[in-house]
């Protein structure tokens, strides 16, 4: 009898610590982080694919590389980035936690609508449910978001993704052109990112970053080792002749070496490193001879290695070119001078000519962007636009990075009111997100600047206002054009889900520690979140002044490859991607930092 009932009292004790492990710990758990159990999709089937296809495996090279510049192999210290982090409260950790999830949630809900409507094609249509093919049908979203997954711990996910990578052939395409640039960041950068984030656990991810590598290669065959950047690939497959184009943005010219360089590192095989240092060698040899010395022009001539070009900018053309010279300075374990030197010619020469303190409302809060220019051949300064554009954005960061591993703490300040200056254009817009591209108006004194609506009103007229009918008429374009106080005028007030200013946000958060920069992020992402939620995704909107935007329906794969991923890792411990540890791409994709031989 006594057996029994402690029998029983033990069958009790058991059932009553289950029943208070679901409450109290199993619960409380799930309602944070959620369940989420991953299903299979189907391959969404295009009409492209034909048996006999044309495939570019072995071709001969019409101009083969004789000798290979060395990859440098003995990296040396490089001063520490990341801010050293207190232990944060257990509220603190709560509410982050929490956020956190929220914003995996909407990962998942994009990939979702990617993996029923779109998988293995490049990307889903959001409104729609359709697809596109729009970076040479190889699955641009799949493995773009290779890391992504990794990060924000998808591992089943992650494994759906790696047995469709399998199936990509990456020796053929539909296209007519390869956009050499964009398939190296995405497709490139996505593979060798899950491949040094699982500690090259799964060998087909660098098997098919070397088949990527050993295809787009041939770009690179031309007579002066230029690659032609709008690869006409089947031309190689072939046997034919191609030639560097004579327009050639410098972003795509110029930020081709962190992901080639890696590749290198990793396979051993010096043709990839060796490709890209060439390119950086003639951007070197002709950095102080441009019109703006110490910056290159946003096109320039890949063909004759002309770099007279009148135009010079940060943003759509030119930023990566801009933001790879610390990087790769890292990558390659500080080892080389070049880079170094190289981004302190162009970090003066924008401090001397393209910073500008816009004129706002709020002179307590000092936030500063960056101009364009065009310049004559005399050197001088033709025309000036004050305009800031969301890719841009990316500046902050980079010039934060490079004032911790350049030892220039002068710059921090400025990599500080870059950031601050894209937090400012998200929050003074009616839907809390920023445009594409806008025009301000400049301060004259970047230290006594008060606020002058009369001089506002004349930098949207564009030119001095002389009669009352012009004051009247003003007025009205303010209006009808809803321009904020400082801003002149709108040129593209689309958003197309970028991640520019998120980027930065995460970089300076991670060097400052300053949970301000949280608190903006997070703002950021509900009214992002708000505007650009569809059906199958998140859209990109029409028009950033419009309380309910027009969807435009494009969800390209840097929403899910960067902008979420930016966000998540804002909202993760400090130690998870360190920036210590890892160089990221321009596609946001970690790269692991050299700590000893390769």
């Amino acid at each position: 009898m006594l057996s029994n009932r402690k029998g029983r009292s033990l069958s009790s004790t058991i059932f009553f610590l289950l029943i208070a492990y679901f409450f109290l710990v199993w619960l409380p758990l799930h309602q944070l982080y959620g369940s989420h159990k991953a299903h299979r999709p189907t391959p969404i089937q295009g009409q492209w694919h034909r048996l006999n296809s044309i495939h570019l495996n072995n071709s001969t090279e019409r101009f083969p590389v004789t000798s290979y510049i060395p990859l440098p192999t003995s990296p040396v210290s490089i001063p520490r980035i990341q801010h050293d982090f207190p232990v944060e409260s257990r509220q603190e950790r709560k509410a982050r936690l929490k956020k956190q999830e929220t914003i995996k949630r909407t990962f998942l809900h994009a990939w979702n609508g990617y993996k029923d409507h779109a998988w293995m094609r490049d990307e889903v249509s959001p409104s729609s449910g359709e697809y596109d093919d729009s970076f040479s049908g190889w699955g641009a979203t799949l493995v773009d978001s290779l890391d992504a997954l990794i990060i924000m711990g998808l591992d089943d996910e992650f494994e759906i993704a790696l047995d469709a990578l399998k199936q990509i052939d990456f020796t053929t395409t539909p296209t007519s052109e390869v956009n050499v640039f964009e398939i190296i960041i995405r497709y490139m950068g996505g593979m060798i990112a899950a491949h040094d984030l699982t500690d090259g656990k799964h060998p087909i991810l660098l098997q098919k970053a070397v088949e990527l590598g050993e295809m787009i290669y041939n770009a690179f065959d031309t007579h002066n080792r230029m690659p032609q950047m709008r690869w006409e690939w089947s031309r190689s497959a072939q046997g034919l002749e191609i030639q560097p184009s004579e327009i050639t943005n410098l972003a795509e010219l110029g930020s081709l070496t962190v992901e080639f360089t890696r590749l290198t590192q990793l396979t051993g095989d010096p043709k990839y490193y060796d490709a890209v240092q060439r390119i950086t060698d003639v951007l070197e040899k002709n950095q102080l001879k441009t019109r703006l010395p110490g910056l290159w022009p946003t096109v320039v001539d890949a063909d004759h290695l002309w770099f007279d070009n009148a135009e010079f900018g940060l943003g759509g053309c030119a930023d990566s070119a801009y933001e790879y010279l610390p990087k790769e300075h890292i990558l390659l374990g500080a080892q080389t001078d070049q880079y170094r030197n190289m981004y302190r010619d162009s970090i003066e020469a924008i401090k001397k000519h393209m910073l500008f303190r816009p004129m706002l409302k709020d002179q307590d809060q000092r936030i500063l962007f960056t101009s364009n220019l065009v310049i004559n051949r005399g050197g001088h300064v033709h025309k000036q636009q004050f305009l800031q554009e969301h890719l841009k954005c990316f500046l902050g960061g980079t010039v934060g990075i490079a004032a911790k591993i350049f030892n220039r703490t002068e710059d921090m300040s400025i990599a500080r009111e870059l950031t601050d200056g894209c937090i400012w254009a998200y929050d003074t817009m009616p839907t809390g997100i920023m445009p594409e591209s806008m025009e301000l108006l400049a301060c004259e004194d970047e230290e006594n600047c008060q606020f002058n609506d009369a001089k506002w009103q004349e930098g949207v007229w564009g030119e001095q206002l002389k009669t009352d009918s012009e004051r009247h008429q003003v007025q009205k374009v303010i209006k009808s054009e809803r321009l904020p106080a400082g801003v002149t005028a709108f040129r593209d007030s689309t958003y197309k889900l970028r991640p520019e200013a998120l980027e930065s946000i995460f970089i300076m958060y991670r060097i400052t520690g300053d949970k301000s920069l949280q608190d903006a992020a997070w703002r950021m992402f509900q009214n992002i979140d708000k505007a650009t939620r569809t059906r199958f995704g998140h859209s990109s909107i029409d028009d950033v002044r419009d309380s309910e935007p027009t969807l435009s329906n494009k969800m390209e794969s840097f929403w899910l490859a960067e902008t979420l991923k930016y966000l998540y890792l804002i909202f993760s411990e400090p130690s998870h991607i360190s920036l210590d540890d890892y160089v990221l791409s321009t596609e946001a994709h970690p790269f692991k930092r050299p700590s000893g031989g390769f």
